[in-house]
């Protein structure tokens, strides 16, 4: 059969879908041997896949003490002191060693992925139930936005521990670890999560909590980003993203750090923001307890009032009120001792207002 241009099935030639059921024995129960080869293939993948995890978990840690080691040769270099010569020696030949081994782990990590390249396809690694790519995407199709907040309540109010315990987490190994034994955690709502929980430890200041989570919130973005890049459940693949990250070349690492910053930069608005409308909030809170019987707020009217008047309110003086009252416009007066009432300034005495009323109406006519 004709592939056609472009079309490569090469990778197709080692697919291995038989499911172990093309090897049976007539002395034993054919479907308890079905098992137990099958279950002999998934013990050998998990070995293999820890192989290749403690290598580069190896590669990583000869790399990070190859960088130390280079800072210690610098630093005894701009010293120079007497002394310490032997000890420059020693560090320099702890650096030759440590590149050596660089090599060896390099050279080994390379020699694992040229072996899981060349590792057939089964029934386990084609297609997993919720990890394809088709019910991702029927899932997406099928929520609509209620769905999806009701969805990200509910799984929240279930996994709340658990979240804040990953957004502690500080290192690579760690959070790896725990995402193998949670792995519901690695999804979008464990994302908004660990978000929210930045803001809220920004808005009690505690700052040093908002940057840890902030930091495995980012984390979880790259591992949701990656799947998406790959089309694939993150679940897949978040061990290929801290593979990735713990022997990470510096554009990739300035890349995560940029995001992180960028983050926090957004949490640190963000509750800016909800502090300000909360402050809002109870000021709208205690105007209103504040009202009179007209619905005027009495702090507002004080601050509009004649200085003469305000006064009058100042030394709680009735007398003087009405002084400053008769000394207005009519019209003038009138409104602001209307005001005055309706915002629970002034409660007048019986008779009192209508008789000052009356007596200015009666002037201005």
């Amino acid at each position: 059969m004709s592939t056609g241009p472009g079309v490569d099935y090469s990778a197709w030639d080692h697919i291995d879908v038989s499911d172990d059921e093309d090897v049976t024995c007539p002395f034993v129960d054919t479907p308890s041997l079905f098992r137990m080869r099958h279950r002999l293939r998934l013990e050998k993948m998990a070995d293999f896949q820890q192989r290749g995890e403690d290598l580069e978990k190896n590669f990583a840690e000869c790399k990070s003490l190859l960088e130390k080691a280079h800072g210690r040769v610098k630093e005894l270099e701009e010293v120079k002191k007497e002394g310490q010569e032997d000890e420059l020696k020693k560090v320099q030949a702890e650096v030759r060693k440590l590149k050596k081994d660089e090599k060896t782990f390099q050279a080994m990590v390379e020699q694992y992925h040229r072996e899981e390249k060349k590792l057939p396809w089964n029934v386990d690694t084609i297609s997993k139930e919720g990890f394809s790519k088709v019910s991702v995407l029927n899932t997406k199709l099928a929520e609509t936005e209620e769905e999806k907040v009701e969805k990200n309540k509910a799984f929240v109010q279930k996994y709340t521990k658990e979240i804040k315990h990953f957004g502690m987490l500080r290192r690579w190994d760690d959070s790896q670890k725990y995402l193998s034994d949670q792995p519901h955690l690695v999804c979008e709502e464990t994302a908004n999560c660990l978000v929210v929980m930045c803001i809220d430890f920004e808005i009690d200041e505690k700052h040093a909590l908002m940057e840890q989570v902030a930091h495995q919130a980012i984390v979880m973005r790259f591992i949701l980003d990656l799947a998406q890049t790959l089309q694939v459940d993150p679940r897949g693949c978040f061990r290929q993203f801290f593979s990735k990250i713990k022997t990470a070349d510096k554009p990739y690492q300035d890349a995560f750090n940029h995001e992180l910053e960028l983050l926090k930069e957004r949490v640190r608005r963000c509750a800016q923001i909800r502090m300000e409308d909360a402050m809002k909030e109870v000021e709208r809170e205690e105007k209103q307890k504040r009202l009179g019987p007209g619905g005027l707020d009495p702090l507002e009217v004080y601050e509009s009032l004649p200085k003469e008047i305000q006064r009058s309110f100042d030394e709680k003086n009735i007398q003087m009120l009405q002084e400053a009252i008769s000394k207005l416009h009519p019209e003038e007066g009138k409104y602001h001792l209307k005001r005055c009432v309706d915002s629970g300034l002034w409660v007048p005495d019986s008779g009192e207002v209508g008789e000052e009323d009356d007596d200015e109406e009666d002037d201005s006519s």
